[in-house]
């Protein structure tokens, strides 16, 4: 009877875990701030460079299946489904992504890390990913995968770029707080889960609808302009685009100036914003600063 008692007793505390409370989280991510921050500058770089690898093969996956769907709104789900394999390949294969880096707040308000130490994560994080980033703008330049659809991929990838670029300050900024809004939550979720199955699920439906909505993530950019900017080089895929609807201004637009200025810019100070206000500092004050006691 004691052993039955004990294999129920026991069962019910398995059900209860199967996912963390959100104080657990809390203080899980102030553990994880503090690790990242220890990380040795060439492990950030390099982690970063693989992060930033995984989404740019995110975002070109993407573009293979969706850059013959006329409808605008089946496309970005679709593209919303496989792109959120980039943050799980990121959490479950292991790498450091900026955007996600940003919940590393929560050490620095709880003072468990110094600001100059996340920052200097922050900055190899971010230029990890951007290597990552070109180097499978490079190798897909090179492949001649852009001329999948006898060079309508390479069309679809310009007006991709050149729409981004041609964005308001102001648009993109606030496109970049609610893009990594979602990616932090989705980063938080998956925290929350206690097996892959649990994590992958957690994952797949915040960037789902940060993408299907065209919010704007810094380092997915990383590939998608720096790729368009490769293809508009070749006038067959100029042509398509052109069919595509892009404007010879828009063309002319699309440039390495415009794409740090008009869209890494803006877009990158709005995923800080996204992350560290709306997800990371609003849950620590919440349970940490100032939580609630129950009566």
């Amino acid at each position: 009877m004691k052993v039955f008692i004990l294999f129920l007793v026991e069962g019910v505390l398995d059900v209860h875990k199967q996912y963390l409370a959100p104080a657990e989280i809390t203080e899980y991510f102030i553990g994880v701030g503090r690790k990242k921050a220890a990380l040795c500058v060439m492990n950030q770089i390099i982690l970063g460079i693989i992060a930033g690898a995984f989404v740019a093969l995110a975002c070109q996956g993407t573009n293979v299946a969706i850059h013959t769907i006329e409808s605008v709104g089946l496309s970005k789900a679709l593209a919303g489904i496989l792109f959120s394999t980039a943050l799980m390949l990121v959490l479950l294969a292991g790498g450091e992504l900026f955007t996600g880096n940003c919940l590393m707040v929560m050490a620095l308000a709880d003072r468990k890390i110094a600001l100059r130490s996340m920052l200097r994560g922050w900055l190899c994080v971010y230029a990890g990913n951007f290597i990552g980033s070109m180097l499978i703008v490079f190798l897909i330049n090179r492949s001649g995968q852009l001329g999948f659809s006898s060079g309508m991929l390479g069309g679809f990838t310009i007006k991709q770029a050149a729409y981004k670029t041609g964005l308001t300050f102001e648009k993109a900024f606030i496109m970049g707080i609610l893009c990594n809004w979602m990616v932090c939550i989705a980063v938080w979720m998956a925290a929350a889960a206690i097996d892959v199955t649990g994590k992958i699920s957690a994952i797949l439906f915040p960037i789902w609808l940060f993408v299907t909505s065209g919010f704007e993530h810094s380092i997915a950019n990383m590939y998608y302009i720096p790729a368009g900017i490769f293809a508009k080089a070749n006038p067959a895929f100029v042509e398509h685009s052109v069919k595509l609807g892009v404007t010879a201004e828009e063309l002319a637009n699309l440039n390495w100036g415009s794409f740090f200025a008009a869209n890494l810019l803006p877009v990158t100070l709005g995923n800080i914003v996204g992350g560290v206000f709306f997800v990371g500092l609003i849950y620590w004050f919440i349970y940490r600063e100032r939580p609630c006691k129950g009566e």
